[in-house]
């Protein structure tokens, strides 16, 4: 059915009556998002099934259901004016159900297509000739059988489960066709994906942005390291990022947003390789961990851009006005090395430090490894954000 709501026309905020925005999701990325739509004078309702959640701390209503449930559907659906999601994994039928009667952005079909890894690399592959970046070379591993006739030079590899795999969780590292049926067998027979490691110098994510009108924007490249498949710093400009490779990656998110008639912000992450080329490795279809910076370094952050583009508004301006670093915060900090005793850490010699900038999501338990909040550090030069970046991570116990 194709979305013909209001002659497409811009959903404007208005107090009586309140004009409503959902998302899917009460995680932190709800909470940002909800901040950010009420700034700009909209009330937020969040569809969540648990009770206690970042975004249901802040938004007018919590609708308290799991995400299939249709009467909680029809509930947002007679609520909002349009709705979003915060993760990939609200289920295609949920985002379809909502799409039948109101306008959300992004549509269920490209969500769905970033929650197989096997439909995404498709979907680049069939993207490459307009976005002149390809996937790594990969295998799908659907029974035993297939692994028999995995060719050697997708060795050492990485398999991974096709669906609901985030933060380094449903992975394993496999050099061998006997290390491949041990960590199938692990994977508990799910379908995977065996993808060929490569030569990797670093990492970065592209940002991209596109309205209800086809216009899209790209925000300034960002370099990423990862930890235990776990997002520790991105910095942004990317101190190893060329011109040539920044042309070359923009180019590609822009190609491939346009291919999936996308509406919403889109995250793109790219691997720089050794020889400078790139692959391009997924794609997440909301606002991202990578993205935190814009809200304190860009003219208009990545939540903002979300609710301007659901709100079928003009999007907002992308520049950076400030280098930055943005620094994750797990819930180890809270811990002592050899400690299960939690205590707060030193929030207030972090905020006391030139150019940082505390954002913590409101969780009300700290778990190792569980995202708790992020610092961005902003300041004129990258090399005085490093400094404050060094500073806080002594503070906090954290090894750079």
């Amino acid at each position: 059915m194709k979305q013909t709501f209001l002659n497409d026309a811009p959903l404007i905020p208005a107090t009586t009556p309140a004009t409503w925005l959902g998302v899917m999701g009460g995680g932190q990325l709800g909470r940002m998002f909800a901040h950010a739509a009420q700034a700009m004078g909209y009330k937020v309702a969040v569809l969540e099934p648990a009770e206690d959640c970042p975004a249901a701390h802040v938004a007018e209503r919590h609708i308290l259901a799991d995400y299939d449930d249709e009467i909680a559907l029809a509930e947002m659906a007679a609520l909002c004016v349009a709705v979003t999601t915060e993760f990939e994994n609200v289920s295609h039928h949920s985002l379809a159900f909502l799409g039948d009667r109101i306008f959300i952005a992004p549509k269920a079909a490209c969500v769905s297509i970033a929650q197989d890894r096997i439909a995404e690399k498709e979907f680049f592959t069939q993207c490459g000739v307009a976005s002149k970046v390809l996937p790594a070379p990969y295998r799908n591993i659907a029974s035993p059988a297939d692994i028999d006739s995995v060719p050697a030079d997708l060795f050492p590899g990485i398999l991974k489960t096709v669906r609901l795999g985030y933060d380094g969780k449903g992975q394993a590292r496999v050099t061998s066709v006997d290390e491949l049926r041990i960590a199938y067998a692990n994977m508990s027979g799910v379908q995977c994906v065996l993808e060929k490691m490569l030569p990797l110098a670093y990492e970065i994510s592209v940002l991209v942005a596109r309205g209800a009108d086809g216009r899209a924007l790209v925000y300034p490249i960002a370099e990423n390291v990862h930890r235990d498949g776990i997002l520790f710093t991105t910095t942004v400009p990317g101190p190893n990022v060329g011109a040539e490779a920044a042309e070359i990656a923009q180019n590609a998110a822009l190609a491939i947003i346009d291919q999936l008639g996308y509406v919403g912000v889109l995250c793109i992450e790219f691997f720089v390789l050794e020889d400078g080329a790139l692959v391009v490795n997924e794609m997440a279809p909301r606002p991202h961990n990578s993205g935190h910076y814009t809200i304190d370094a860009c003219i208009t952050s990545q939540f903002a851009q979300q609710v301007r583009a659901m709100a079928r508004l003009p999007l907002g301006d992308v520049r950076q006005h400030s280098p930055a670093i943005m620094l994750n915060i797990l819930g180890d900090v809270w811990f002592e090395a050899n400690s299960d005793q939690p205590r707060e850490p030193a929030w207030d010699q972090i905020v006391a430090l030139p150019g940082a900038v505390l954002h913590l999501y409101g969780k009300a338990e700290a778990r190792r490894a569980r995202k708790m909040g992020h610092i961005t550090f902003v300041a004129p030069t990258l090399a005085q954000a490093n400094v404050q970046l060094t500073a806080a991570c002594a503070i906090l116990g954290i090894d750079l």
